[in-house]
């Protein structure tokens, strides 16, 4: 992993851990301490998922420049649709408080996304690739007589 794609990773998980702990102590007041539990498993997936999926999307714009677009919209829709799953799959469970756990999921991943957004807009990436000094030819000067 470069040191741009590292810092948008941090970027993006530091205010996301951040929700993820106000979260939590919320889900404490509220639901005690399985509204704790709910709440730091929440926003671990939500981390985890967005995470792996912003490795995997740095990875194809490296390799596959051409596929970056259509990879981002498939890489989201299935991050989500993985939320809504792990929401079934936990659905009725008594380690945690679910509704917590289903308000951090949905909020730690809406933080994700804008801070994501923010880092992308903040980061100073080349969309043209500049030539180098030993590669540029001189420029005509002119008709020759």
């Amino acid at each position: 992993m470069q040191s741009n794609d590292a810092r948008m990773l941090l970027r993006c998980a530091l205010p996301t851990a951040a929700a993820g702990a106000v979260a939590a102590v919320t889900g404490g007041v509220l639901a005690g301490g399985q509204g704790v539990i709910g709440a730091v498993f929440g926003a671990v997936i939500v981390i985890l998922f967005m995470g792996i999926g912003l490795a995997v999307l740095q990875h194809t714009a490296k390799n596959f420049p051409h596929l970056f677009q259509a990879m981002g919209l498939m890489l989201y829709t299935t991050q989500l649709l993985l939320l809504a799953v792990v929401l079934a799959v936990f659905k009725n469970t008594t380690l945690f408080d679910t509704k917590v756990f289903a308000f951090t999921l949905l909020g730690t991943t809406l933080v994700w996304i804008a801070a994501q957004a923010y880092a992308h807009m903040k980061a100073k990436i080349l969309y043209v690739e500049p030539d180098s000094p030993a590669e540029r030819k001189p420029a005509a000067q002119g008709p020759k007589s």
